[in-house]
């Protein structure tokens, strides 16, 4: 662990990933810097199942109420936003492997954080494609402290955390459970609290999500990650890795 106090920096997949897994951890650091990576709304308005689960007729529609709603949830943890102009795979525009990593590690340096959580992309393609940019950084950036966090929804279902603590350990890098370093804390039932209000903020998604709410306020699990030999040497995927759930 840094001896400095943690600057935090929490990559999020989509609006309000980083509040599902990590709220009661951002209840206790203000200033965290949220990063939101699929970001932008597709270049042409379009129609999708997912969004329209959510209740809205179009992207952009969705895109608008999902930002307003980060803003606000973010703003009850005095946390510092930041956005991608990346497009998620329900609209057919995914960045690269390549892409997505440069760009990462450009946003990681821009932030000034020593500590990083990164998802571990359990479930949902899009965030099985941050986890592996991740890994890609984590050897280079090495002298900073990342953490994984276990995404609320998916890290329930039966084998997913174990498949991907065995990927982990194929590209070199050992998980540990750990969380950041807390010096001066909320208590605990004042976190929960904290973090339901902000959950409660996400209207859109917990529309979609009515029957795994529960989870949600489940506690938070998070993996210290550290590299102990070149990364990259095998890719273990876990039956769903590359599915996409049925919302953002």
């Amino acid at each position: 662990m840094s001896e400095t106090h943690p600057r935090l920096l929490i990559l999020s997949p989509h609006f309000g990933d980083a509040v599902f897994g990590c709220g009661s951890l951002l209840a206790t650091y203000p200033d965290t810097a949220v990063c939101t990576v699929f970001a932008a709304a597709p270049e042409y308005d379009v129609h999708t199942d997912a969004d329209a689960l959510c209740g809205f007729d179009t992207a952009h529609e969705a895109l608008r109420a999902r930002m307003l709603e980060d803003d606000a949830a973010l703003a009850m943890f005095d946390a510092i936003p930041i956005r991608m102009p990346f497009r998620d795979r329900q609209y057919l525009d995914p960045p690269s492997l390549s892409t997505l990593t440069a760009a990462l590690e450009e946003a990681i340096y821009g932030s000034t954080a020593n500590t990083l959580l990164m998802p571990l992309g359990l479930y949902d393609a899009d965030h099985a494609l941050v986890f592996d940019a991740c890994c890609e950084l984590l050897p280079r950036l090495a002298h900073l402290t990342w953490f994984g966090y276990e995404e609320a929804f998916h890290r329930a279902r039966p084998g997913l955390v174990q498949t991907r603590l065995v990927d982990l350990a194929g590209r070199g890098i050992v998980a540990t459970p750990a969380r950041p370093d807390i010096r001066h804390t909320l208590d605990p039932a004042r976190q929960v609290l904290a973090k339901h209000d902000a959950v409660c903020v996400y209207a859109s998604r917990l529309h979609s999500y009515e029957a795994d709410g529960g989870d949600l306020l489940a506690p938070e699990r998070y993996w210290r990650l550290d590299v102990t030999r070149h990364a990259g040497a095998r890719r273990v995927d876990g039956p769903h890795a590359a599915r996409r759930s049925p919302t953002l």
